[in-house]
């Protein structure tokens, strides 16, 4: 049984789930946009405001699970300086999820995963 267990597992198992929600999750924080699967986007959705909501407060130990999260010091600096002060006045939902379809091939809908302006 499955009580209490949070989590998509993806078709993976953990330590490439970790790195892949990892690397959406950088990709997005670089680029502001991605394309991927609806699984992989909901499931990433949550990390990105967690470390939106920890650069928001803005203090060291913040920037260090941030840091131990992302494993991108570079990628943190520009979600402490310049993505998280946009979401000061805002409690949550920080990004947006737009539906495209399935995906040619093996029919996975696919969206658009971006950051709220």
């Amino acid at each position: 049984m499955r009580h209490l267990k949070r989590g998509r597992k993806l078709g993976t198992d953990a330590s490439h789930r970790k790195a892949m929600l990892r690397s959406l999750a950088v990709a997005l924080f670089a680029n502001e946009r991605i394309k991927t699967t609806e699984a992989r986007a909901k499931e990433v959705r949550s990390l990105v405001d967690k470390v939106i909501t920890w650069g928001k407060s803005g203090d060291v130990h913040s920037r260090r699970l941030a840091i131990a999260e992302l494993g991108d010091k570079e990628i943190v600096h520009r979600v402490f300086d310049d993505i998280a002060p946009r979401y000061e006045s805002r409690d949550g939902g920080y990004t947006r999820i737009h539906k495209l379809g399935p995906r040619k091939g093996d029919a996975a809908p696919m969206v658009i995963l971006e950051l709220v302006e």
